[in-house]
């Protein structure tokens, strides 16, 4: 298939990502003015990052004045999935993924265009790869920027109401894989209560080194308490 067709289907592909990313991002941008960032701040952290949980915890981090080195351990410590998912997606890769086209496709592995990606048969070509990020992108910046120039203009009521947009996608992501899965309740489960512990046993810990304590911790219990069997050989 020619390039400008690979794109094309690419950015088929890419319209229900983006979309989606649309009405999520709304929730970010709202919550990104309201911790005290501009309009084009927010936008560009959307542009720059692509995380939305990345981007929601790195918000609060700045809103509690937290250190560089205390930005970069949450950012690592809730991004590092996205290093295994390329990992993955190495192995479906084209010949004509060269070293440029890997790091350029990088930048805009989320989870969902992993999932597309990984459902696919055939190798992934370049073209369908950016023809994807292109439109996901386009929608998680715009959703970011009209939801930071609303939260900018609507009544504080409006835009609590509205700020739990992006809350809601986390819980929407959870409950599922959660009802299947006892291992990833548990981990659930475990990371709430070790939450409202630093919130209000340990009020001096900062919120960046409460996220990563409480993921860490919850992980490390779950995966003691759930070890994954091995297939036989």
């Amino acid at each position: 298939m020619k390039t400008g067709a690979l794109f094309r289907r690419g950015m088929l592909h890419g319209i229900p990502i983006g979309l989606g990313y649309l009405s999520v991002s709304f929730g970010f941008g709202i919550l990104a003015v309201k911790s005290g960032l501009s309009t084009l701040q927010a936008t560009l952290i959307s542009l720059l990052n692509l995380t939305s949980a990345g981007q929601t915890a790195g918000v609060g981090v700045i809103t509690a004045g937290g250190s560089l080195a205390e930005m970069a351990l949450v950012q690592l410590t809730i991004n590092i999935r996205y290093a295994l998912m390329a990992l993955s997606l190495s192995q479906k890769l084209s010949p004509r993924f060269s070293l440029p086209h890997r790091l350029a496709a990088a930048y805009g592995i989320t989870d969902e265009i992993f999932g597309v990606c990984a459902a696919r048969q055939e190798p992934i070509e370049p073209p369908y790869m950016y023809g994807m990020i292109l439109v996901a992108t386009a929608g998680w910046v715009s959703g970011t920027f009209l939801g930071a120039f609303a939260g900018s203009l609507l009544p504080p009521r409006i835009t609590a109401a509205l700020g739990i947009l992006l809350y809601g996608m986390f819980i929407a992501i959870i409950i599922p894989p959660a009802k299947k899965h006892k291992s990833i309740l548990f981990a659930v489960l475990c990371a709430a209560a070790l939450s409202i512990v630093c919130k209000y046993a340990l009020p001096m810990l900062s919120e960046g080194f409460a996220v990563i304590i409480c993921g860490i911790a919850a992980s490390v219990a779950a995966a003691l308490l759930f070890p994954r069997k091995e297939d036989a050989a």
